[in-house]
């Protein structure tokens, strides 16, 4: 059930610049769409019919003055988003959007020209994409997925549910572009917090399995997942691993979650995409994305599975039920 709306995001469209140079709406405009989800996955669905609810409020209608060419790829598969990013910069698009890091830099490998606007990257400037927030001053531009100091939150939220934990297995694939960034803010965290820290890092699903069974043969163990592409792509197996061990995990999605995860605090995916639709309008009407400010969210959901939180005997603390945003039962 939700409690409170996503709130706007930093530096919104108020903020950014006159178009460059004119461009006239009514002519059918051309925009590839490279999604970090398989086709049939539900939140693909979710998240692309905001992005054109979002177009449409703006005045682009598909097939009348927009054509959308979507391609859908997982994160960690690099050879195919290699393939589908060159596959929809041969159809010559006006602009080209892109989820997550990964499939951003695919698009970046393959051109420095077409208008990128990337969707959920973690440290923008870390990936070499943009040279900083307010003036990227490249041909890229968008939304970034968090800022450093959420990674924190994820230790503060997995003490609060179990405050039995005085363990903590963080779990990333060192590859991530924001490792360095969220290992440094996690490490203060668990100082301030008293629990012992261990930086698990992984880069397949063996890994994954292996770094969770070692850590839970000691109690008082939690987990805290980060976004990155592995365990995306390994999402069922995380949860199940979490449940089998009977350990509280924190994610930074709530797709987790509603897999049967315990809780989760980061960015409402729907939302970014919503709020990606502008950029397109802006750069198919002339705007520059060297000179459309990145924005940050500056507020983040919590989602809770009660039904999980049960299984793993914790009484949830009335404050923290109170604070979250949704609950699945």
């Amino acid at each position: 059930m939700r409690r409170r709306e996503f709130i706007t995001l930093l530096g919104g469209a108020a903020a950014w610049p006159l178009p460059a140079r004119a461009q006239r709406p009514d002519q059918l405009r051309r925009v590839g769409v490279l999604m970090g989800l398989a086709e049939d996955d539900p939140d693909s669905k979710a998240r692309l019919g905001a992005f054109r609810q979002g177009l449409e409020k703006l005045g682009w209608s598909e097939g009348r003055n927009i054509h959308l060419e979507v391609r859908f790829a997982l994160p960690a598969d690099e050879q195919r988003a290699q393939m589908l990013a060159k596959e929809l910069l041969a159809v010559s698009p006006d602009v080209v959007v892109a989820q997550t890091t990964a499939l951003t830099a695919a698009f970046r490998r393959e051109s420095r020209n077409v208008p990128i606007v990337f969707i959920a990257v973690g440290d923008p400037i870390g990936a070499g994409f943009i040279a900083n927030l307010a003036r990227p001053g490249s041909n890229l531009t968008g939304l970034t997925l968090y800022d450093g100091s959420v990674a924190g939150k994820w230790l503060e939220m997995l003490k609060e549910i179990d405050p039995r934990v005085t363990r903590a297995a963080f779990i990333i694939n060192p590859k991530t572009s924001s490792f360095p960034l969220l290992a440094r803010e996690t490490e203060t965290m668990a100082q301030s917090l008293a629990i012992e820290l261990t930086l698990s890092t992984i880069e397949n699903a063996g890994d994954i399995a292996r770094v969770i069974e070692s850590f839970a043969s000691l109690p008082n163990g939690g987990l805290a997942f980060p976004p990155n592409a592995t365990t995306t792509a390994n999402r069922d197996l995380v949860v199940a691993l979490a449940a089998r061990y009977r350990l509280p995990a924190v994610y930074a999605w709530r797709e987790f979650v509603t897999a049967g995860g315990l809780l989760s605090y980061g960015t409402n995916f729907v939302e970014l995409f919503r709020q990606a639709a502008p950029y397109v309008d802006r750069i198919l009407r002339g705007s520059l994305p060297a000179e459309l400010p990145v924005q940050t969210p500056t507020r983040y959901e919590m989602v809770l599975n009660l039904k999980t939180a049960k299984a793993l005997d914790l009484n949830v603390p009335a404050g923290l039920l109170a604070a979250v945003d949704e609950v699945i039962e």
